[in-house]
């Protein structure tokens, strides 16, 4: 029988090796983040803060790059930044506090709190404004010197209420920061405090955030990093832009560690009950039974295998990436003071890595015979095709004619890419390969395998003068058009603010682009007179008018 004295040794032994195990796993860790964040955010350059947390533990906390370019800071992790729609949780999270105290329930019509809103006949519900299946189109940006006035929420909502529905509430998804424009403004009717007072009280004060606020360029903000933007000389000053214009779909600033506090307490259910933060972050369902993916504020997806709940944020100067692994519990943040500079992919590098997957899976060989088992053509829900071919014993994906994508294999059937993406190829009972799933921030999507052969990379033939008929100018919008021209035989589209790019034939009507999938099709009306062309990316289709 063994001793006191030697139980005691042994269990210091033990608590030793597993302690000097951690410290190795951290350090290994620290060093892993150090890599990836530091190959994307410079020293000399505008920069960026990341923080790291598992199991509630905050594990790294870092700062890159620099504060403030013309006065040569350096960032530091206390740094404030504007969060843009990272700022959707806090009203989707105020929503539902109202809601669980009975003054609103999220199947009211919008216009028992903004009676006299247009609602063109339709049932627009709170529930539809927070999961962006409003219908409600996101036309908020005003250009120019608009962008510095400062507009009383009511002045902000006369310049939008009156723009056409896209589709009928619940139909469709479509992201809207008017619709959670419209929320902010509903929790001030509600409460009779401003969307910012409701914030300070209600989350900012009681969660001890003390380096948050409803953004604000007058006062003084101790550690505020400086906005920028990529333009003609390099890194450029962020067009200024009056915070009251976002509003509650993108007006706070806040820190990592902030942000931290914020997630905490939310999943801990201060701030909300379990049933309702669950429902918050489930997938909403369309009147067609269809899931979107996004619930109440948040996005869901996947970051390889795991499930996520995540959000960016995008504004002038400031881009921010928020992610979470519930299974792992692993948290982070990281936000840039660059609106050319976007943390989503490396945020989700970083909380693969401290959920213990790997910086980028191992590939491993396949035989050809086995590649061609995967080529084909494959829809998914949304009419959109992923083709699959193999090349030099390679196996490549490509959404629609977009650009191909070199698929490695890490297990059977199973491919990675891009490197946060992976792809499942499904059997069925014969063996054969019938459908694949792939998996990335944007969730997971079914594609089944079809019998279509596999398309011309450049395209058909069309006749000159059917292409002539689609020559002139084509406006989306009055801050968005684009001309179609032909040279040499051959369709080219250029679009306000980009390169011009050729569009090769799918048919006589439908064109494609190899840039990405987007696709555009030439509409005549019944006389013959090409009236409008219809533009598709990533499932989703917008009218442009022929004005020339």
């Amino acid at each position: 029988m063994k001793s006191i004295k030697q139980i005691v040794i042994l269990l210091f032994g033990f608590w030793s090796n597993h302690s000097y195990a951690q410290q190795k796993d951290v350090i290994q860790l620290t060093a892993a983040f150090d890599k990836i964040l530091s190959e994307q955010f410079k020293n000399n350059e505008t920069g960026a803060v990341a923080l790291v947390a598992k199991n509630g533990q905050v594990i790294y906390s870092k700062a890159f790059g620099m504060s403030n370019l013309e006065l040569n800071t350096p960032m530091h992790t206390d740094n404030v930044f504007r969060i843009g729609s990272v700022t959707k949780q806090f009203t989707a999270i105020a929503i539902l506090q109202l809601m669980e105290q009975g003054k609103l329930n999220l199947q009211d019509d919008i216009t028992k709190f903004i009676p006299d809103y247009p609602v063109s006949g339709y049932h627009i519900t709170i529930e539809h404004l927070l999961t962006h299946t409003s219908g409600i189109a996101n036309k908020t940006d005003m250009t120019g010197d608009m962008g510095r006035l400062d507009l009383k929420p009511t002045e902000m909502i006369g310049h939008f209420k009156d723009q056409p529905m896209k589709f009928a509430p619940g139909t469709n998804y479509s992201y809207s920061n008017n619709g959670y424009f419209l929320l902010g403004y509903i929790i001030e009717k509600i409460t009779g405090k401003t969307y910012a007072e409701y914030l300070d009280e209600h989350f900012f004060k009681p969660l001890g955030m003390t380096n948050s606020l409803y953004a604000d360029d007058i006062r003084i903000i101790k550690n505020r990093a400086s906005g920028y933007t990529s333009g003609v000389h390099g890194f450029e000053n962020a067009s200024p832009l009056s915070m009251t214009q976002p509003y509650a779909a993108g007006s706070i600033q806040s820190t990592v560690l902030d942000l931290f506090k914020w997630h905490k307490a939310v999943h801990s259910y201060k701030l909300v009950k379990k049933e309702t933060l669950e429902k918050a972050l489930t997938k909403y369902k369309l009147t067609d039974g269809k899931e979107i993916t996004y619930g109440y504020g948040w996005r869901l997806g996947w970051v390889y295998d795991s499930p996520s709940t995540w959000h960016g944020g995008l504004i002038n100067g400031f881009m921010s990436m928020v992610n979470y692994l519930p299974k792992e519990d692993v948290f982070v943040a990281v936000f840039s003071n660059c609106d050319c500079n976007s943390p989503e992919i490396v945020t989700s590098r970083l909380a693969a890595i401290a959920s213990g997957k790997p910086y980028e899976y191992k590939e491993i060989a396949v035989r050809n015979s086995v590649l061609q088992e995967y080529i084909g053509v494959y829809e998914n829900q949304k009419g959109q095709q992923r083709i699959i071919t193999v090349s030099e014993n390679r196996l490549y994906s490509q959404i629609g004619r977009g650009p191909k994508a070199n698929l490695k294999a890490y297990q059977k059937d199973m491919f990675f890419f891009d490197p946060i993406v992976t792809i499942e190829f499904s059997r069925n009972k014969k063996g054969e390969i019938d459908k694949t799933t792939s998996k990335n921030l944007g969730g997971n999507d079914v594609w089944h395998k079809t019998n279509k052969p596999i398309p011309d990379e450049n395209g058909i033939k069309v006749e000159e003068k059917i292409l002539e008929t689609y020559i002139g100018q084509y406006e989306v919008t009055p801050d968005f058009s684009f001309s179609i021209t032909k040279e040499q035989g051959k369709l080219f589209l250029h679009a306000t603010g980009q390169e011009k790019v050729e569009i090769f034939a799918e048919t006589a009507t439908k064109f494609f682009l190899k840039i990405n999938d987007a696709q555009i099709e030439f509409v005549k009306d019944n006389t013959g007179k090409l009236t409008k062309a219809i533009l598709t990316q990533g499932g989703r289709q917008t009218d442009a008018k022929k004005i020339k």
